[in-house]
């Protein structure tokens, strides 16, 4: 994502945050070769022409089931055909994407301040423990919200409103919450439920995806600092 020069309300380095989501792919991991290798792989074993690489990238972020039908033009069976072939390849390569540079430090920074963190990723919620566990970033988590297996919550507004609800179980405020993502699908998502977002410009996102961003970030310290002050 490339964008104008950071511009920040000079009242956000001093806000409090009551809790802090993360989105995972983009934000967290570096997962795009892996997730549109995946997605060559099911175009082939369809029988379809493998969609170019500017297209693949396409499908990193919105929920997969989502963009099968929108994007892809499959009806409901062949869009359930397309996903369970892709998760079974998936599955055999998501423990390979590495955490972007500086984000770990993030997470562990949060978690010393006794700010909540939550995951909040359209990406399977069996999955994510699975990234996050080989990461070793879970012990920063206090609450992993994705999208359930049979898609019945798999839009960011809804990850969102469960990992809202999941923190607010804990007795945790979410009052002051931000939601740090890389896509135009997370500021929406995070909006529906009341939430602003940093968007981070190291992710799959472009420009016109930060229109409703309250930041954007490039690095990893720009992020701290808007968290942390």
């Amino acid at each position: 994502m490339t964008t104008e020069p950071l511009t920040i309300p000079t009242t956000t380095p001093t806000r409090t945050w009551s809790a802090v989501l993360f989105d995972l792919d983009g934000t967290i991991v570096d997962s795009a070769s892996d997730i549109t290798g995946s997605l060559a792989h099911m175009f082939t074993e369809l029988g379809l022409p493998v969609p170019s690489d500017e297209v693949l990238r396409g499908y990193v972020g919105p929920p997969l089931l989502d963009s099968l039908r929108m994007t892809a033009g499959f009806n409901d069976a062949e869009a359930w055909e397309a996903l369970n072939i892709y998760r079974d390849h998936y599955g055999e390569h998501v423990l390979r994407s590495p955490v972007f540079p500086g984000v770990a430090g993030v997470l562990e920074r949060l978690h010393a301040a006794g700010i909540p963190v939550a995951l909040a990723t359209s990406k399977p919620e069996s999955m994510a423990r699975k990234v996050l566990d080989h990461t070793g970033l879970s012990q920063y988590f206090t609450v992993i919200a994705g999208a359930s297996d049979d898609e019945e919550r798999s839009t960011k507004a809804d990850v969102v409103a469960e990992a809202l609800r999941r923190l607010q179980a804990l007795d945790i405020s979410t009052e002051h919450a931000v939601m740090v993502g890389d896509r135009g699908y997370d500021t929406l998502g995070a909006l529906a439920n009341g939430v602003p977002t940093i968007l981070v410009e190291w992710g799959y996102g472009s420009p016109a995806e930060a229109a409703d961003a309250m930041a954007v970030v490039h690095s990893a310290d720009q992020l701290r600092s808007l968290l942390l002050g």
